[in-house]
């Protein structure tokens, strides 16, 4: 396929865009393979040439288009007469409403060239073949391809294991992906269990997810394992080595704890089509237990819910708070940190190893795994070790991002497979920040820029389904790294939170209806202005900064913290449970 056969008008003059909280730009809107382009004419806001719209057409999710007939009478003046001619004309308006929930309005003269530049977008947008998506075409010249690839490789996180235990090992049995296509080439196992364990044992899990190490719990040496659900079906299979390798990582005498991310009902009807949950008969020192949590098509609609209440400005208070409820987004929130942090618990207080799953063990998993981490491990609240999370967590432990995310809320496609899993995800870190101010070494930007990105990126970190498909595709060697633009000392700059301080306890969160709020920043971003409180983050930032280059015998942090209560009250206040 050639980009050249979708694009069937690649310029319009006289376009005037609109969107909220800026005036109208009226200008000549250019549509290439990738991008659409509107650049402001002489007289439109007085900059000529300036480049007034650059979007990644990726980024579209939705094209709604309308033609209206227009009509005039023209006058023409001779030596003897006045005589009127009617003129007829057509003006266009395509809305476009963006993936990262930006709505943008185009006007275009001439019924052609509206309906063209529409149907040119909505073919160009929803290019489904990964190799001919702009991370392949991007070429910026302050990077090279190899940079950020490397930056967390498993090997890292498996030798500091090894350095407080020699309990694991790190296997590359899936080394041709051949046992799970899903899994990264190498794993971290029991040191005690040999390769063909782990080939029988992924026999036994859908998917061939078997269990593998997540997390190491330094504090008391306790565990966290995930996998997919167990192919126990209405015979009540058993595998031996399925077995064997959940006991060898208890390690001895231990226990442990199963958290199924669904109901009993749900993981009872799996069973009757050939899934289901451990049996205690066949595995005595695990106990269950079940906090279902919703994906797939009714976490999707509580998404598009939610952000058609946020668009509505119209709406009274009380209609406003209905159908933020009904929405049952906030609902989600509390049930995805109330999983992670019973994991938490179960490893912290009870000092109990863990394994995770619910059926596919694709997405609740990881959403409770990478949650469960965030709160124990304070290096996971750094911006290197929540980069470094994401990367073994999401990315490598095959979370399908292509599936999930090829379209946002506005879209009128409802396809099966698409589900905001990582998008909840952020939300309850930005809800940790909130209640935790000083914790977290990144701040709500980072949180922002990787919701864009997940959904339309000029960058191959969130491409393919797995770790097999992106080497498939060699997107490690035709695409940059997302992390090593954030990780440029410039980006980086942006970030981080001026508030941080390293804190070596864990963060327990309130998840109680008062404690969690709706993230404004996200869901309300085009909709209400940020600019008293971006004011307030610079000023911040200006106090935190000027604290540092301040003697170390002067008083100025006594100064800065009561200066910086009066910028931004509400964050200071916040913190009255920090750990």
């Amino acid at each position: 396929m050639e980009f050249a056969e979708l694009i069937k008008t690649a310029k319009v003059e006289n376009v005037q865009l609109s969107y909220s909280g800026l005036p109208p730009i009226k200008g000549t809107l250019c549509i290439t393979s990738h991008h659409l382009l509107l650049s402001s004419q002489p007289g439109g806001n007085g900059e000529q040439g300036t480049v007034e719209l650059w979007l990644l057409i990726r980024n579209v999710d939705a094209v709604e288009k309308s033609v209206q007939n227009l009509s005039w009478y023209q006058t023409s003046r001779t030596n003897s007469s006045h005589q009127d001619t009617r003129v007829a004309s057509s003006l266009g308006t395509i809305t476009l409403k963006c993936k990262d929930l930006k709505v943008l309005q185009l006007e275009i003269p001439g019924m052609e060239e509206c309906l063209n530049i529409a149907s040119s977008t909505e073919a160009l947008s929803s290019v489904d073949s990964v190799m001919m998506m702009y991370p392949f075409f991007y070429r910026p010249q302050s990077m090279k391809l190899k940079d950020g690839w490397q930056l967390y490789p498993l090997q890292y996180f498996y030798e500091q294991i090894a350095s407080e235990t020699g309990a694991w090992r790190l296997s590359c049995a899936n080394g041709d992906f051949t046992i799970c296509s899903s899994y990264p080439p190498a794993v971290i196992v029991p040191a005690t269990v040999d390769d063909n364990i782990l080939k029988k044992a992924a026999r036994f899990r859908q998917g061939g997810r078997f269990p593998v190490l997540s997390y190491y719990h330094k504090k008391n040496g306790t565990v966290m394992l995930r996998s997919s659900q167990p192919l126990i079906g209405p015979n009540r299979k058993r595998c031996q080595e399925d077995e064997v390798l959940l006991s060898a990582a208890l390690d001895g005498g231990g226990r442990g704890f199963i958290i199924d991310t669904r109901s009993a009902q749900a993981a009872k009807q799996a069973r009757m089509m050939g899934g289901g949950t451990e049996p205690t008969s066949s595995y005595p020192r695990w106990k269950r237990l079940h906090r279902p949590l919703e994906r797939g098509r009714p976490l999707q609609e509580s998404f598009i819910k939610l952000v058609e209440a946020c668009n509505d400005t119209s709406l009274s208070m009380d209609r406003w708070l209905s159908k933020l409820e009904s929405s049952k987004w906030l609902a989600h929130v509390k049930g995805a940190l109330s999983a992670a942090c019973l994991t938490a618990q179960c490893m912290e207080r009870e000092e109990a190893c863990v394994l995770v799953h619910g059926a596919e063990g694709t997405d609740t998993t990881l959403l409770v795994t990478a949650l469960a981490q965030v709160i124990l491990d304070p290096d996971c609240r750094t911006l290197a070790g929540f980069q470094g999370l994401l990367e073994r967590e999401w990315i490598e432990a095959g979370h399908p991002f292509h599936f999930r995310y090829a379209h946002s809320a506005y879209s009128h496609a409802r396809l099966k497979q698409e589900a905001p899993i990582f998008l909840l995800f952020l939300d309850c870190v930005w809800q940790l920040g909130r209640q935790f101010p000083f914790s977290l070494q990144f701040s709500e930007r980072l949180l922002l820029v990787l919701f864009e990105h997940t959904y339309a990126s000029c960058y191959g970190t969130f491409l393919c389904n797995s770790e097999k498909e992106r080497r498939l595709c060699k997107v490690k060697e035709k695409t940059h790294s997302l992390w090593a633009w954030l990780n440029q000392p410039s980006e980086r700059k942006k970030h981080l939170n001026p508030l941080y301080a390293y804190n070596a306890l864990v963060i327990w969160p309130s998840v109680e209806p008062q404690s969690l709020q709706l993230w404004q920043g996200l869901f309300l971003r085009w909709i209400r202005s940020s600019q008293y409180l971006d004011e307030a983050w610079a000023e911040i930032q200006r106090l935190v900064t000027s604290c540092e280059d301040a003697p170390e015998e002067s008083s100025g942090c006594t100064l800065c913290h009561s200066q910086l209560d009066a910028a931004y009250p509400l964050t200071i206040a916040g913190t009255a449970n920090e750990g």
